[in-house]
């Protein structure tokens, strides 16, 4: 209240035979007043008569929506960030020994000594690294010594991971909203099925197929894709379990019972937290398969049988985990694309171009093939903020329809949607060419809903006052609509000069945390720009169709 008028005055201070005669002294009011002049040439032009408007407005709706189909990009889920660490699946041969495990995670070590706090061989240095070697999992991760460059250690690891023999595995970039491991940007692709054989079979047919056509993919396979680990299976003898007075589930139970244990029940004190009571055996009297199938467990009627008089023990080879989806055993190919390509796309590649041209050949018979983890939320979430997209659209309508009282001039105000919308997709795709790789993700999708709030303003502005130029001024319809839009230009292009001016900074200057917002901004000044500019011209031409019906008030 005190700078600004000083200043402000000094610099649009205009002598007073300058403003008798409407001339401005500065360059911008002449600038401003030249493109007033052009601007309403062409809105005369573009509303000159029914068939011009009809043709413009039929003109930039056409060129909205082709605009926004061919621009539309895929889809991402949440934005990835550069965290500065990167972990190392590793998938080892089966039956690795203590100190093969060791021997291995020194040779890790010894490959990536060189990068031990400094650049070398173009890769940046690594600040601290860790190795974890148990029977279940083994994976090494690092740090960078480069907070922003700790992508560019993938190569670096990947090569450490083929120079072990018979070892293979995965190396990504841990995500900023990554919960687990190995989850960041990774489609699980779900190979289930009863035969344990055709299952493996299947997923190794799939890994092969998926690596042909997305070729730079980590796909890791959980648990695994060899039947190399022992396994012993007990068979129930159907007959003698019946005869027993038994089910094929409650000798499975039993079973569980002299094994890992079953939940009978829980205990609970006052303000405690409730304890889980498990019934298992003893592990000093079971710790062999052959004393499992001598084991009594008892059956119906008080009597006491051994597991061997139930079933027979076969011994064979397995995978190291037993996982079910749907009560049918399952292995899960994990697999992460790399960042040039959209998960959305690589969804859509695994589907069409592997999974149905080998259901097509009839090689997935007896087989269920699915997608879920990451590929899951991302189809919920999309749908979701469609659907939010429509809510809002039709809020902000019924919100304007109340305030003028009317349901025809909120549908011609909403015309400016698909301008911003088109706008918006058109900014994003400027920032991927001129500025970073920026994906349609989630936040990114913000920016339209964001949007329909935003690019409403100048519509109403126009609307409105051509309105009361109609009903208080008794201008004929016409003259309302031009002298609206006159009047109407200089704070529609001030107030949008602003904003978009104010959300450069977003989209242009770079630093930690920028991939997040940059996809929001870009949209958000994309579609104020866009819709700004076109507003003028189809609101008008719009709005001369239904003012008519407007008559002059006291």
């Amino acid at each position: 209240v005190s700078v600004i008028p000083m200043f402000s005055k000094q610099l649009f201070t205009l002598n007073k035979r300058k403003h008798r005669s409407g001339k401005p002294k500065s360059f911008l009011g002449s600038f401003g007043i030249l493109l007033e002049k052009g601007m309403m040439w062409l809105v005369k032009r573009a509303t000159r008569n029914w068939m011009s408007r009809t043709a413009a407005v039929l003109s930039l709706s056409v060129m909205s929506v082709y605009g926004a189909r061919l621009l539309l990009p895929k889809m991402e889920y949440l934005p990835q960030g550069n965290r500065n660490l990167i972990i190392s699946i590793l998938i080892p041969p089966p039956g690795l020994s203590f100190d093969e495990r060791k021997a291995i995670g020194e040779h890790i070590y010894h490959m990536n000594e060189p990068y031990f706090g400094k650049d070398h061989n173009g890769f940046p240095g690594i600040k601290n690294m860790f190795y974890v070697g148990a029977e279940q999992i083994m994976l090494f991760g690092a740090i960078s010594a480069h907070e922003q460059r700790a992508a560019e250690l993938i190569p670096l690891f990947m090569q450490t991971i083929y120079s072990i023999p018979g070892m293979y595995g995965v190396s990504i970039q841990a995500g900023v909203f990554q919960t687990g491991l190995g989850r960041g940007r990774t489609i699980e692709v779900n190979v289930s099925g009863e035969d344990l054989n055709r299952i493996v079979q299947a997923a190794g047919i799939l890994f092969g197929a998926i690596k042909k056509e997305i070729s730079q993919a980590q796909i890791r396979p959980v648990p695994s894709l060899e039947l190399l680990f022992p396994e012993v299976q007990l068979i129930p003898d159907r007959d003698r379990i019946k005869a027993a007075g038994m089910t094929a589930r409650d000798f499975g139970i039993a079973i569980d019972v002299l094994m890992d244990g079953r939940e009978i029940g829980e205990f609970k004190q006052e303000g405690q937290k409730k304890i889980d009571l498990i019934l298992k055996a003893s592990e000093e009297d079971i710790p062999t398969p052959e004393k499992l199938y001598d084991s009594p467990i008892a059956i119906p009627g008080g009597k006491v049988v051994p597991v061997s008089s139930l079933s027979q023990m076969e011994r064979t080879s397995g995978i190291t985990q037993i996982r079910h989806l749907e009560r049918q055993r399952t292995i899960t190919l994990e697999v992460t694309p790399p960042f040039s390509l959209p998960l959305q796309e690589a969804m859509e590649i695994i589907n069409s171009k592997v999974v149905s041209p080998l259901a097509g050949q009839g090689r997935l018979q007896g087989i269920e093939i699915g997608q879920s983890g990451v590929a899951d939320k991302l189809t919920e979430t999309r749908q979701s903020l469609q659907w939010n997209f429509v809510l809002a659209a039709v809020i902000s309508y019924l919100l304007m329809a109340a305030l003028f009282g009317n349901f025809i001039y909120p549908f011609i105000i909403m015309f400016t949607i698909p301008l911003a919308a088109v706008g918006g997709l058109l900014g994003l795709k400027l920032v991927n060419l001129l500025i970073a790789d920026q994906p349609l993700d989630i936040l990114t999708m913000l920016g339209f809903v964001i949007l329909i709030g935003v690019v409403v303003n100048n519509a109403i502005l126009i609307v409105h006052q051509a309105l009361n130029n109609v009903r208080y001024n008794g201008m004929a319809y016409r003259q309302a609509v031009l002298e609206s839009t006159r009047t109407r230009l200089r704070p529609i292009y001030m107030s949008a000069a602003t904003s978009i001016f104010g959300m450069v900074p977003l989209v242009l200057i770079p630093g930690p945390g920028s991939e997040f917002y940059r996809g929001l901004g870009s949209v958000v000044l994309g579609g104020l720009a866009f819709s700004t500019v076109l507003t003028v011209f189809v609101i008008p031409s719009l709005l001369m169709f239904f003012i008519k019906m407007e008559k002059t008030r006291s």
